[in-house]
């Protein structure tokens, strides 16, 4: 999960220790900062220990003395007041640098992580739950962020705390202080037991959870088909059905936060009580004075205190270690397309011509999906593919964008095997408009320019006026500023494709695909579409997935896809001569029109 200097992310490794020296990296760029937190952590302990100190030498030198005096002892109370403040101060700052460290690392994390998602193929996505990617981008680097925050903190301070107490202790009287040293040993039995029972609960806890989140997001993005199907209640069962096992391992996970934390809290009374019945005999013996006995009880509570902080802090690192684990399951994770090593560059004026050699893929090695498939595009052709569902259509366009590569053969845009080019250029180059459109939360103008701030408002105006968006656009009563909700919930799915279209138009592809893009548009805007495309594709090569055929009429060239091969080519007139699969394709689908409309 290395990324401090802006390099590709490094996964957290196994061993925890590995995975800890991971974390810490992340820390180097803030070395002021935590320097500065040393400083004053050091300045907030003094402070600590100094205070029993005082009352001792008040108790032992002015108050149980014959002559009683008020004078120093007032003095010491300035004192004391003096110190305390000072203390207060020093760990207000202290906390303030650490949460902006904290913050400002778990924010280059995040950043790391969500690069990295992006880097990944098509297929990650396919097959992994976006529930947990949720969990990992949002819950798992805010727990990591605790690491900082909350366990480094107290790792510097409580660890300073124990070694000044033992040695003021030891200061005061070496026996005693030995004495308090036994506890260590029980201390460290105690965090034994209890880790790999911890560990196992919030292990389990953050898994479910995971599944929990990844349960919502499905079926908040499929509200309106739970709705339609009358399936709330079923879905709340299988809600709860999570929940329940989510809800146990947070009792489970608090059960044992309790054992665990109780238990030294019983350790630190049995040794305050301990203390005091040794020291009162050695106080009652004239062996120490009283006011030393104080200052040990005190010091032995200090001493609890920062073990205390320490173990209850061991949660939030085994919590931290866990998150960071999983953190590195998804940074671990190479995508399965990489650019090449020695990339070759596209020239600026590139034709858009495309070539399919012989290219043969499957999703499953078991299913062929295309078997040796060749065709060839020149530039500025509108070609039109057809074929029944699965007949391999949309993933000649999945392949041609290099979301997979092919098994066999290979394809090229313009003589370079698209392997060859970075998926970048390739990117700038294709253009791709599917039939289901995802538009973001912004204005109409923002989905259009979608995060190119280049791209101005004529041009917007443009690609909006030659896809036919602009009817509707101006219809709205704020135009190009209307505000969308997500996914474009407010406009009509039409209206969503056509501003799509538009979207891509800004862009400029060299080589422009509609993936069934018109299916979704009535037949009144799909031939001012229609009309447009024709116009746009006479500078770009086009290549349109045909749901329905009429859009596909004028094309220069029809390929028809059948089990992955194709079946028939040729012209529209061409085709229709042969009265074969297209023929047979292009009657149904007037048929069908027909009966909508009789």
């Amino acid at each position: 999960m290395r990324r401090a200097e802006h390099k590709k992310p490094k996964s957290l490794r196994e061993p925890a220790s590995h995975t800890m020296r991971e974390l810490l990296i992340y820390a180097k760029p803030y070395r002021g900062l935590f320097a500065g937190v040393v400083g004053l952590v050091v300045i907030y302990n003094l402070t600590q220990v100094s205070q029993p100190y005082l009352v001792k030498i008040a108790i032992d030198r002015y108050l149980l003395v014959s002559h009683a005096s008020l004078g120093p002892i007032f003095e010491i109370g300035l004192a004391y007041l003096a110190i305390t403040l000072i203390g207060l101060v020093a760990n207000l700052f202290q906390t303030r640098l650490v949460a902006a460290a904290g913050q400002q690392i778990v924010r280059r994390i995040r950043i790391d992580l969500f690069t990295h998602i992006e880097s990944l193929s098509m297929k990650y996505f396919e097959t992994h739950d976006t529930g947990r990617l949720l969990t990992n981008v949002s819950s798992d680097t805010t727990r990591i962020s605790q690491f900082f925050t909350q366990f480094l903190l107290s790792v510097i301070r409580d660890g300073l705390t124990i070694v000044l107490v033992m040695g003021a202790m030891l200061m005061l009287n070496w026996k005693l202080g030995l004495l308090s040293a036994t506890l260590i040993p029980f201390i460290m039995a105690i965090s034994l037991v209890f880790r790999p029972f911890l560990k196992q609960r919030y292990n389990a806890t953050r898994s479910r959870l995971s599944r929990l989140i990844g349960f919502i997001a499905e079926n908040l993005t499929g509200m309106r088909i739970i709705q339609v199907f009358h399936q709330e209640q079923k879905q709340l069962r299988a809600f709860d059905n999570l929940n329940v096992p989510y809800q146990n391992a947070s009792v489970s996970e608090f059960k044992w936060d309790v054992l665990f934390n109780r238990s030294f809290d019983l350790l630190g009374n049995l040794a305050v009580a301990f203390m005091a019945w040794i020291g009162g005999m050695a106080v009652l013996h004239h062996a120490i004075k009283l006011g030393v006995l104080y200052a040990f009880i005190s010091y032995i509570q200090q001493f609890f205190a920062p073990i205390n902080s320490l173990t209850q802090n061991w949660n939030t690192l085994q919590s931290s270690m866990i998150s960071a684990e999983r953190v590195n399951a998804v940074l671990a994770t190479k995508s399965d397309l990489t650019d090449p090593t020695l990339p070759v560059a596209l020239n600026s004026d590139s034709p858009g011509s495309i070539v399919f050699d012989r290219v043969s893929f499957s999703y499953d090695p078991l299913q062929p999906i295309l078997q040796d498939v060749s065709f060839s595009v020149k530039p500025g052709q509108f070609v039109g593919i057809a074929g029944e569902t699965g007949a391999g259509k949309s993933t000649l366009i999945s392949l041609l964008g290099r979301f997979y590569d092919v098994n066999s053969g290979r394809i090229q845009v313009d003589g370079i095997d698209i392997r060859d080019i970075r998926q970048a250029d390739l990117h700038r180059l294709i253009a791709v408009v599917q039939q289901e459109v995802h538009l973001y939360s912004g204005t109409i103008a923002d989905n259009i320019r979608l995060f190119r701030p280049e791209v101005t408002a004529e041009a917007i105006q443009e690609a909006a006026e030659s896809t036919g968006a602009a009817r509707f656009i101006r219809r709205l009563p704020e135009g190009y500023n209307t505000w969308l909700t997500p996914g474009g919930a407010n406009l009509s799915t039409g209206q969503r494709q056509l501003l799509a279209f538009a979207r891509t138009l800004v862009l400029n592809p060299k080589i422009l695909v509609l993936d069934e893009a018109t299916a979704n548009i009535d037949a009144v805007t799909e031939l001012a579409v229609q009309a447009g495309l024709m116009q746009i594709a006479q500078n770009r090569t086009t290549i349109v997935i045909a749901h329905r055929l009429s859009t596909i009429r004028h094309a220069n060239w029809i390929y028809v896809m059948e089990h992955g091969q194709i079946a028939e080519s040729g012209t529209h007139p061409q085709l229709m001569a042969l009265n074969g699969r297209y023929a047979d394709m292009v009657h149904k689908s007037s048929l069908a029109t027909a009966q909508q409309f009789a």
